[in-house]
């Protein structure tokens, strides 16, 4: 009896020829049209925030400009204190990021380990948390922030971006945990170690990946949130990067500012960006942990 080798097979069959030169050529052609199809608004925008005024309002569209200037990031610094803004968009997402992952892990950890009654009805809800909207929270914690008198506070965002990423954090991280092996912790329970002792020194060296991919993903949704930030927070000196951007006016009432805005929008971007090329083997190690078993 004679084996048939797949090769040979796509040798043999008519269509076998023409496959490999629809992935040779096909398979590139869509991966180049998907970067472009991403990147193109970016790009768009970063030219945007370089070109002259005249380059902007030209028509047709001057799409590769040949004249750049920097007046448009020079007013964002002379006109409003952008720095302020960028400084107050650090304080929340970072203060709420520290805060979901310091609650949302050993929560999470409790979830994973722990055979707590009614646990399927804790995952239940939170899993519903996350589907729901934040929008639809905003009047509830309008009137909160009202009665603690917490308007023009940092914490009037710290609080619910925390509550709003908790969820997240807690589904993230518990299915991490459950892919730990165990008998590491049977181990240095055997050896002597505390709970504290063994969550901080064993435990928590094998979820770094996991706490980056996480609290990355919590960091961006906080820094660039709009509608609470727009509300809960009215002085100019503690707006946050993405209303400073939006509320961003020209010279009279009826001039709409493109090319600061497209700055502010790069300058806001940017920190992002840094962020997650200076965690990206982290964030792929966070991703891919769990994925191959055994």
């Amino acid at each position: 009896m004679t084996t048939v080798f797949p090769e040979s097979v796509d040798r043999r069959m008519p269509g076998g020829k023409s496959t490999r030169i629809g992935r040779k050529v096909v398979l590139p052609i869509a991966v180049a049209f998907t970067v472009i199809f991403c990147l193109a608004p970016i790009l768009w925008q970063l030219l945007t925030s370089f070109k002259v005024n005249a380059d902007i309002a030209a028509i047709p569209n001057v799409y590769f400009p040949t004249r750049f200037t920097l007046d448009h990031y020079r007013s964002l610094f002379e006109r409003r204190p952008f720095l302020n803004y960028i400084f107050n968009s650090a304080i929340v997402s970072f203060a709420s990021t520290i805060l979901a992952l310091g609650v949302g892990s050993p929560a999470a950890y409790a979830l994973a380990r722990l055979k707590l009654q009614g646990e399927r009805w804790i995952l239940a809800g939170v899993l519903i948390v996350t589907l729901f909207p934040p929008i639809l929270l905003f009047l509830g914690l309008l009137e909160i922030v009202r009665a603690l008198h917490l308007g023009n506070n940092y914490l009037s965002l710290i609080i619910p971006y925390t509550a709003i990423n908790l969820p997240l954090t807690i589904l993230v991280m518990r299915s991490f945990f459950q892919q730990l092996p165990k008998d590491l912790e049977d181990a240095a329970r055997v050896d002597g170690y505390s709970t504290p002792r063994m969550l901080l020194e064993v435990v928590l060296p094998m979820t770094i990946p996991a706490l980056v991919t996480t609290g990355i993903l919590t960091f961006i949704s906080a820094w660039n949130e709009f509608i609470f930030a727009l509300t809960f927070i009215t002085r100019e000196d503690m707006k946050t990067v993405p209303v400073a951007g939006a509320q961003l006016g020209g010279a009279s009432p009826f001039e709409i500012p493109f090319g600061p805005i497209a700055a502010a929008t790069v300058l806001g971007t940017i920190p992002l960006v840094l962020l997650v090329l200076f965690f990206q083997r982290r964030i792929v190690q966070g991703l891919t942990s769990g994925a191959v078993k055994g």
